[in-house]
């Protein structure tokens, strides 16, 4: 039954949209229709009570959050509430003690907005107050789906053809294609959502007006009353059917189903720093340098350009503030307005000054993707939450589906990134080669999966290399079966390729006064037939490591296995932290530097964190987000040993973390490139840059 049934005769009848510059499609500036005209309401006295009623008006659970002093932009036309007192109970904002619609003292700067949770009331039910406005509502349903007009598509997936249902009222309805446009099917498939089969269609009262450039078809207005016919069918006939193109990592092939890593060719646009597939930070490149862009006037029309450049859907959500990691390098666009029709984000218009914009205003998104299934066939058991356990797989044996394990032999990190990212869970913490603590599943102890290697950018482990059918476990399963712990958030460390360049030089320095680098493989093969009066070269720098992630980063080995070094009287808490090598131009390895993390801490931090790591009386280890540890010059092993090394030009390489040991959010900054050149008595470091894609040699 309709609220407005309930109400009074002289409660007004309102209508509520979101409007302004919104970065998901659940928030924005609170606008009010009355006496046919659009307003917005004050922030005097507002509370999340008021925004409560808000949101369960325009169908959503719950509120999130409200903001004042027009967050989402200035409103036009009346300001038709002011003072609000909402309990959060009513029906309607309408009912709400305020000092009378349309009585206020404020100005649009002071515009109200609300954040509202993504969940729609179970049931809601659209109802229309005002018949002769009506193309000037927003669309309010519980739900939208694609769904396939025959039963033999049923098991396709994705979904990329179908009926286009909206839920509302609790029931699934078709819409009528009589004024359907090829706009509104940009929405839906960007949306791209799936559903089965139902058989006996019922239409929605509406047809829908988008306008093509809308994230989300509540952004869409409604159209005229579609149903002409006294029986509810649709007055031309047919129900809408929209056929969408999914972008090529989701599209299968003949050849090899699924692809198994997603690479795009010579992209100008890329995601960084995401948990799961279809979110990061947002770098694009210029002039062969990767930067950011900065979050000013951010909003879903921009991101969902970005979206769909990388073969996405449209954007569920716009992310500001660096939520997602700092990037490194410059920040490439600021105040970035795009018309929501652009190829690309670098076709937006956008300012190029950056002034005031710092990595702390990185912008971010967020996705839809294609619903692939791939969570079903993928399970956590035995964990004392759902963010570990053993992992346990869904494959096909003997013409049926079983649960089993997956193998431990080799089993990682990157496995544990997919495991993961697979099930929406996050970041690997955690690889577990053992599992005896997590019972799992009963009947599932059988090893179904073994000789996985993946590369971490996969979607689902079932892409990463492995035996396939024909199983290699020799330890077996039972206890030794893979398990993951996961995290919402993990470190990401990057290397400052200008410290390096700028700090670079080189020494000759005495055997003799380098026993305990000798002890420590700190020096070439050949410095153990030398006298202790000879000798060795060593190419100096500096290393200076920032944690831009989410997390601290700490070493992999606890306190208690920590090795004590004496004659550098320090604790070792990782093997291997860093690697230095020098390499010919045609990538043979000339030189090489080993460097165990003697120490890792916080040397200095970004203003207002504190530090919280230090090495010294067998003190915590670890970076924290927004610090940096340094390993200066001039201390032991912080060098490669180029003694043997004729002079010529090289590559210079520093990889942090080479072996994974530490889950990171992302990998690919963690690898320093310079040009070398050694004329056999001096050393020029020089183009020194972070990751591999923009290197020109």
């Amino acid at each position: 039954m309709s609220v407005f049934l309930l109400l009074s005769p002289d409660t007004p009848r309102i209508q509520l949209r979101l409007a302004g510059d919104k970065r998901k499609h659940n928030e924005g500036r609170v606008e009010v229709f009355y006496n046919g005209e659009w307003g917005t309401v004050c922030d005097d006295d507002f509370t999340l009570h008021a925004a409560q009623v808000v949101c369960r008006e325009l169908g959503y659970v719950e509120a999130i959050s409200w903001s004042p002093s027009s967050k989402y932009g200035k409103g036009q036309g009346p300001i038709w509430f002011d003072n609000l007192h909402c309990t959060g109970k009513e029906k309607t904002l309408a009912l709400c003690p305020s000092n009378g619609i349309g009585v206020s003292d404020c100005k649009h700067t002071e515009d109200v907005g609300v954040v509202c949770s993504d969940r729609r009331i179970p049931g809601f039910k659209f109802i229309n107050t005002m018949a002769n406005h009506i193309e000037s509502l927003d669309i309010q349903v519980e739900d939208v789906r694609i769904r396939a007009i025959l039963s033999s598509y049923r098991k396709r997936i994705p979904v990329t053809e179908g009926y286009v249902e909206v839920k509302d009222g609790g029931k699934w309805k078709q819409i009528c294609n009589a004024e359907w446009t090829q706009f509104n099917s940009r929405v839906i498939c960007g949306m791209f959502v799936s559903g089965y089969m139902r058989r006996k269609p019922t239409y929605w009262d509406y047809s829908v007006n988008c306008t093509g450039n809308e994230a989300h078809l509540s952004s869409c207005k409604l159209g005229q009353a579609a149903l002409g016919k006294s029986n509810g069918t649709c007055a031309g006939g047919l129900p809408v059917v929209v056929s969408c193109v999914p972008g090529r990592a989701f599209a299968p092939t003949p050849m090899s189903g699924f692809r198994k890593a997603f690479r795009q060719e010579q992209p100008l646009v890329r995601l960084r720093g995401g948990a799961i597939v279809g979110e990061g930070r947002v770098e694009v490149l210029k002039n062969g340098e990767w930067g950011t862009i900065c979050d000013d006037n951010w909003n879903l029309q921009s991101a969902t350009v970005v979206c769909r450049e990388l073969g996405f859907g449209t954007a569920k959500e716009a992310l500001s503030g660096g939520r997602l990691g700092q990037g490194m390098g410059p920040v490439h666009m600021n105040e970035v307005e795009c018309s929501g029709f652009e190829k690309s984000i670098t076709e937006c218009f956008f300012n190029k000054e950056n002034v005031g914009c710092s990595h702390e205003e990185d912008a971010a998104v967020r996705c839809n993707v294609p619903a692939m299934g791939f969570q079903e066939r993928l399970r956590l058991s035995g964990g004392r939450t759902p963010y570990e356990g053993r992992v346990e797989v869904l494959v096909e044996r003997n013409g049926s589906l079983v649960w089993g394990t997956v193998c431990s032999d080799g089993w990682g990190t990157m496995e544990a990134m997919v495991v993961c990212r697979q099930l929406g869970l996050g970041f690997a913490s955690n690889a577990f080669q053992e599992t005896w603590y997590w019972p799992g599943a009963v009947g599932a102890d059988a090893v179904v999966m073994s000789g996985v290697r993946c590369s971490g950018t996969e979607m689902s482990l079932s892409h990463c290399l492995h035996h396939g059918g024909h199983l290699n476990c020799p330890k077996g399963g039972g206890r030794y079966a893979a398990g993951v712990s996961c995290s919402e958030t993990a470190p990401d460390l990057v290397l400052n390729p200008q410290v390096v360049e700028q700090t670079t030089y080189m020494e000759d320095r005495p055997m003799f006064m380098l026993q305990c680098a000798y002890e420590e493989n700190c020096l070439s093969s050949t410095s153990g037939q030398v006298p202790a009066n000879s000798y060795r070269r060593l190419l100096r720098f500096s290393s200076q490591i920032h944690n831009n992630g989410q997390s601290d980063f700490r070493p992999k080995a606890s306190r208690e296995s920590w090795v004590w070094h004496d004659c550098h009287r320090h604790y070792h808490s990782m093997e291997v932290f860093t690697l230095y090598d020098l390499f010919s131009l045609n990538g043979t390895k000339v030189a090489e530097g080993h460097k165990a993390s003697f120490c890792l801490e916080d040397s200095e931090c970004d203003e207002g964190i504190e530090k919280r790591y230090e090495c010294a009386n067998f003190g915590d280890q670890g970076i924290t987000v927004g610090c940096w540890d340094t390993y200066r010059h001039d201390i032991d092993c912080q060098w490669v040993d180029i003694t043997d090394v004729k002079p010529g030009d090289y590559i210079f390489q520093i990889v942090i973390n080479p072996n994974y040991e530490v889950p990171e959010s992302d990998y690919s900054n963690n690898i320093v490139k310079c040009r070398c050149r050694y004329d056999g008595h001096r050393v020029w470091m020089y183009s020194c840059h972070n990751g591999m894609s923009n290197a020109q040699y």
